[in-house]
């Protein structure tokens, strides 16, 4: 990856990808939070009905405008390409009315609402008068949503039973003896000292507000759409396909990819239980994880300890990729790792601000209840999160001010380009030799085999195609696809619950990550045979890199045009 070159002449392009940046971040300050835009803190979106209207005529106008102006580079043509695949996949979701039924476990506005705290800063007294004025808002933003969720039912748009009921389980957590809100004060303090009564009075009636208003979520979801809700947790082929091109950028052949899911899960398998032999000879894959998780080796005790390895980790592999395997800008050489304030499970990254006065971060939200953790399974989700992961593609984009407009470098945001680079970068590192320890090793194909399995599991549970043979084959149905999880992951229980609940409720997303990186894998191939001697890792990474998240198929035209 290159540092920024001299500073490119905006074009008529980058001046309607700015325009179009700044009326989404003024339209959602949820998402200026979540981009590091200032200005914003005190409010949240709109979540009515209009308030999605909005976003879908924003898109359509900006659409209108790219028809209207050339681009004069290949920066230009790139951005254009992107623009129009990704507005055109908002206006199409819009117009069929998926955007406004969006209720899941874990990226739908009921979670958003809340997920947007933990980006505000909370180190001064006026940190702390924004939150609570932001919190203040969050009753009457969730009013709106429950609004547009009823308006969406009313055109027979629902989300599955399952995931109603288990967004339900949400609130009542979140608003419990020892869940979110309860503790939300206890944590409340400006550096060192405590609130100023004012401030922290302001602060206590806005969280009994909002969790007053989790209350009546609860309530709500059971009362108007429960009863409303289809017990299938299919989403059907048409929506399946619409949601599969918004999280990958391309389409792809659902029957051969399915077919490819299973041949991919095959060939894990078969690694796992080679490397499972390395480590207890004549052993299977259970005894040789049940050798790791006994290894002092591999223990840590806690989640401070937890935190503390992930970056000494990540620390450690940032100071050995730079200017070895990648050129990383002194910005980007730096990663906080943190212990997100939730339990629902699961790690995220989220990314700096335009300035990088906020770094990119890497959050685990551990389960309730869960303070042993294996370092052998983990690993690689340091790497995925990281560097050469997320942190080294967000933050390098970010930093590219002087090439790219701001809704290339903040806003776009494509699962299959971001996930799938991400896992493509956990296979690097076993390429480059970081997991040739037998028990990493297995963590990383651990981890692929969840991957692989939920291929399998989203695209034939959403479509409709027959099952494995393994699981008995025929239609698919919930107990069908909790044996088929099981059997590929060794997730403890309540993680792999959530993780099926999560595939059910988002078409599309879960395989974007394996998709991504089949596609990632198959450019970089492609890109090899092209140079013939001439190629070089490195510069394939740097070029594509360059490029920004965009959709797969865009990255593809614009890496492979000469």
């Amino acid at each position: 990856m290159t540092e920024p070159n001299a500073t490119r002449q905006p074009t008529a392009v980058d001046a309607v990808a700015d325009a179009h940046f700044d009326a989404v971040v003024a339209a959602s300050p949820m998402e200026a939070t979540h981009l590091g835009v200032p200005g914003h803190d005190h409010e949240l979106d709109d979540l009515s009905p209009a308030g999605y209207e909005h976003h879908a005529t924003l898109a359509r106008e900006t659409l209108a405008r790219l028809d209207a102006v050339e681009p004069v580079d290949d920066v230009d043509r790139v951005t254009v390409a992107a623009m129009r695949e990704r507005l055109g996949v908002t206006v199409d979701s819009h117009e069929a009315g998926y955007d406004r039924m969006a209720l899941n476990v874990i990226a739908s506005p009921l979670q958003g609402v809340r997920d947007v705290f933990d980006l505000m800063p909370t180190a001064t007294q006026d940190d702390w008068a924004t939150i609570a004025t932001r919190l203040g808002a969050l009753p009457r933003a969730l009013d709106q949503y429950l609004g547009t969720l009823r308006e969406s039912a009313d055109r027979g748009l629902v989300t599955p039973r399952r995931q109603v009921e288990a967004c339900m389980r949400q609130c009542q957590d979140l608003v419990s003896s020892d869940g979110y809100f309860a503790t939300f004060l206890a944590r409340a303090t400006a550096g060192e000292d405590p609130l100023d009564d004012a401030v922290a009075a302001d602060l206590e009636r806005a969280v009994a507000g909002a969790a007053d208003a989790y209350r009546r979520a609860r309530v709500v979801l059971g009362d108007s759409l429960l009863d409303r809700a289809p017990e299938s947790d299919a989403a059907g082929r048409e929506r399946y396909q619409l949601a599969s091109r918004s999280f990958l950028g391309a389409t792809i052949d659902l029957e051969e990819t399915y077919a490819w899911g299973q041949e991919e899960l095959a060939r894990i398998t078969a690694d796992m239980e080679a490397t499972a032999r390395r480590i207890v000879p004549g052993g299977g894959v259970a005894e040789a994880i049940g050798h790791l998780d006994a290894d002092p080796a591999y223990r840590l005790h806690g989640t401070a300890a937890l935190r503390d390895w992930m970056q000494v980790k990540a620390d450690e592999v940032v100071a050995d990729m730079a200017d070895r395997h990648f050129d990383i800008p002194e910005p980007v050489r730096t990663i906080e790792c943190r212990i997100a304030p939730t339990q629902t499970g699961g790690i995220y990254y989220t990314g700096p601000s335009d300035d990088f006065s906020r770094p990119g971060r890497m959050w685990w939200s551990v389960p309730k209840g869960v303070t042993e953790f294996s370092t052998w399974k983990e690993l690689t989700t340091v790497y995925h999160e990281g560097v050469p992961g997320h942190h080294l593609q967000v933050a390098q984009t970010i930093y590219r001010r002087a090439t790219l407009n701001r809704w290339r470098r903040m806003m776009c945001w494509v699962s299959g380009h971001g996930e799938g680079w991400a896992l493509y970068a956990e296979r690097l590192m076993a390429e480059l030799g970081y997991l040739d320890d037998p028990g990493m090793y297995l963590g990383m194909l651990d981890a692929q085999s969840l991957r692989a399995a939920r291929v399998v599991i989203d695209i034939g549970v959403h479509c409709g195609f027959d099952a494995p043979a393994e699981v008995g084959g025929g239609a698919w149905t919930y107990d069908k696809a909790w044996t088929f999880l099981t059997s590929h992951s060794n997730n403890d229980k309540s993680t792999l619950r959530f993780e099926l609940d999560r595939y059910l409720g988002w078409p599309g997303q879960a395989p974007s990550y394996k998709v991504g990186e089949r596609l990632w894998m198959q450019l970089r191939e492609e890109s090899a045979a092209r140079a013939g001697a001439d190629f070089s890792l490195q510069a394939f990474h740097r070029r594509a890199l360059d490029v920004g998240s965009v959709g797969l198929d865009v990255l593809r035209e614009a890496v492979l045009t000469p």
